[in-house]
């Protein structure tokens, strides 16, 4: 079990849990450009790209990914939907990486989505919602290990985590 959030240390600084997350920028945000967009909203935030590549998406990968959604009739339209280009996988690390950056996506139906998030200012409707990311410290362990082989993940020194 993870802890996530600040706790305090011996000194009576916080401290913060530094997680790794999965985010899938699906094919539609590739094809209209926003990846840079969304990669500089992730470093501004102080958020730390350690893992990225672009990866083809397989029927078979998706059903391991999106197996809760399997047997659902609108699966094989996210088989399309996932299978129409390009996908960039990223791994991202940082201070409680998991929710900020479910928080930066926004609502998954970017009807929902509030201003200011990924999904509310760049996507109109759910069938096309630009970005996956990872629900939970655990999920982001399995969903990282599924598309990235441990060499793949980096560890490099940044300046700081918080301006």
């Amino acid at each position: 079990m993870h802890n996530a959030g600040k706790k305090e240390s011996q000194e009576g600084q916080t401290q913060f849990d530094i997680h790794k997350t999965l985010i899938l920028l699906k094919p539609d945000t590739i094809a209209r450009g926003i990846v840079g967009d969304i990669i500089s909203r992730l470093e501004r935030k102080s958020l730390k790209i350690v893992g990225m590549k672009f990866i083809t998406m397989t029927e078979k990968l998706l059903v391991e990914h999106y197996g809760h959604h399997s047997e659902k009739p609108y699966f094989p339209k996210i088989v399309k939907y996932m299978t129409d280009g390009p996908v960039l996988a990223m791994v991202i690390e940082g201070i409680d990486a998991v929710r900020q950056v479910r928080m930066m996506c926004g609502a998954t139906d970017p009807q929902f989505a509030a201003p200011g998030t990924i999904r509310g200012d760049h996507s109109c409707v759910i069938d096309y919602n630009l970005v996956h990311a990872s629900d939970s410290i655990d999920s982001a362990d399995i969903e990282i290990s599924r598309f990235f082989k441990p060499e793949e993940v980096f560890e490099y020194s940044k300046n700081v985590y918080v301006n």
